[in-house]
């Protein structure tokens, strides 16, 4: 009989009965000061596009809005969209934006699972295809549209996330 990996197992039990498990608390405030942080850098961004973030431009229509009750599974496909769309749009500076939406997608998913929700399903939007031929005619234009939208859903999920939004 082997007895090397019982023995390294048991040499570890102390050290694997420390571990703790981060607080559901902690995540939410975590999501929540990411979330002030994406918009902070979408307004910094704003600053230095002489455009406004009220622009209306063909082609954008599929963007979906955040509803007025999300769920935490309506949150992440919204964000999965806007990743989409903001990684064949955003310059090098916009680099960051896109990984928070990334990081927010996973603590987004965090709490759903520490409730027991299902995992939300892949979303494909076909509408993304004809985003590519939209952004050779105007790309600076669909880029200052889809940022100013996402700061609006940010601040609309932040509102919702004191609300304790369920699956």
């Amino acid at each position: 009989m082997h007895w090397g990996p019982l023995c390294q197992f048991l040499w570890l039990w102390p050290y694997l009965s420390y571990l703790e498990a981060v607080p559901i608390e902690r995540i939410q405030d975590d999501t929540k000061t990411l979330i002030k942080t994406t918009i902070l850098r979408i307004n910094s961004m704003s600053h230095k596009q002489p455009t406004t973030f009220r622009h209306r431009v063909s082609g954008l229509d599929f963007i979906p809005e955040l509803q007025p009750e999300p769920s935490f599974s309506s949150m992440e496909q919204t964000l999965s969209i806007y990743q989409q769309i903001l990684t064949n749009l955003l310059s090098r500076n916009g680099v960051q934006v896109i990984n928070d939406l990334e990081n927010l997608r996973e603590l987004l998913h965090l709490q759903s699972s520490s409730k027991g929700c299902p995992k939300p399903q892949a979303s494909h939007s076909e509408s993304l295809g004809k985003l590519e031929e939209d952004l050779e005619s105007s790309l600076f234009s669909m880029e200052v549209v889809t940022l100013g939208k996402l700061r609006e859903v940010l601040q609309n999920m932040l509102q919702q996330l004191e609300l304790h939004p369920g699956c």
